[in-house]
């Protein structure tokens, strides 16, 4: 197999591991490694991807000048694996970093690997667990010749026009980074607008009719709608549901470029504190306006039920 069709993987989770298997569909002869062995024998056992037994095994198994994509937590985990991973390379490597990273901890790492001869790209990653199938949106930045040579990867893991060189060291981990704020947004209004529909109890309406009605010609049709309307209709009342929602950081620093720059973005830093509300992280500025009511007042304040 032409060497720029070889491509070292190392993360073997829901996404790492799918993308392994894409990239070999696509015909890349991928080797890869997780520090975790059921991640390992688990994708050893399918046999179209080749399985490292260490870092150092993957490293000596390509040839240079390599290719190695890194599908890890953004933070301690990403910069312990590099810590480990940039001795074990030689000069003209490249590192593609798929971690939903924060763009300027990427800028960083780019000056860093470049003082060893190395190159970097920071990908953004979008298609969840639905990748394998639908294809991966792919949102490179780094220096041209170092995209050019992840260029024939980005192609297999993407669906048509799905990839896009968007710029210099940084660019593609803040295109993901707004991109996830976005999300938010757009999660957050589907959320409340459902919630309305179900609130109105005389209508009886059937929210997943509402759902699957709004998928053909409407305005607000996506495939976040085409998610909602099949889990409306397995369950619409969604009674086994906790309503907690996580952050995983990127609507964070959405928020907190949006402050940097001066740019407002309502709806992304609403959608935000809508979900440290789900966590419980407005309860106690909730009890101090419940108490502030009763004080100047006189509003009954509902008390905790004993268990």
């Amino acid at each position: 197999m032409k060497r720029a069709m070889r491509i070292g993987m190392v993360g073997l989770g829901r996404m790492g591991a799918n993308m392994a298997r894409r990239l070999a569909r696509g015909g890349a002869q991928v080797l890869a490694w997780d520090r975790a062995l059921p991640a390992r024998r688990s994708l050893a056992r399918e046999r179209r991807v080749s399985v490292a037994t260490d870092l150092a095994a993957l490293v000596q198994g390509l040839k240079a000048p390599r290719v190695i994509w890194l599908m890890l937590p953004a933070g301690k985990a990403s910069e312990a694996l590099l810590a480990r991973l940039v001795p074990l390379l030689s000069k003209g490597d490249v590192l593609v970093d798929g971690a939903n990273a924060h763009y300027k901890d990427s800028i960083r790492r780019a000056a860093e690997l470049a003082a060893h001869g190395l190159h970097y790209v920071d990908a953004g990653v979008s298609g969840g667990i639905w990748g394998l199938d639908l294809g991966y949106t792919i949102m490179l930045g780094g220096e041209a010749r170092a995209v050019r040579r992840v260029a024939p990867f980005a192609k297999m893991l993407a669906p048509p026009k799905g990839w896009l060189h968007c710029g210099r060291s940084g660019a593609g981990h803040y295109v993901k980074m707004i991109h996830n704020g976005i999300e938010y947004g757009m999660m957050q209004a589907y959320a409340e607008g459902f919630a309305l529909l179900a609130a109105r109890s005389e209508f009886d309406l059937d929210t997943a009719a509402v759902a699957e009605l709004w998928r053909h010609g409407s305005v607000v049709r996506s495939w976040l709608l085409d998610l909602l309307a099949e889990t409306l209709k397995r369950d619409a009342s969604l009674e086994n549901i906790a309503p907690v929602v996580a952050d995983s950081g990127e609507g964070r620093w959405a928020a907190i470029e949006a402050v940097e720059l001066g740019v407002p973005a309502p709806v992304i830093s609403l959608a935000l504190a809508m979900r440290f509300a789900s966590q419980g992280k407005g309860d106690y500025a909730a009890k101090q306006l419940a108490l502030l009511r009763n004080r100047f007042g006189g509003h009954a304040v509902s008390k905790n039920k004993k268990p």
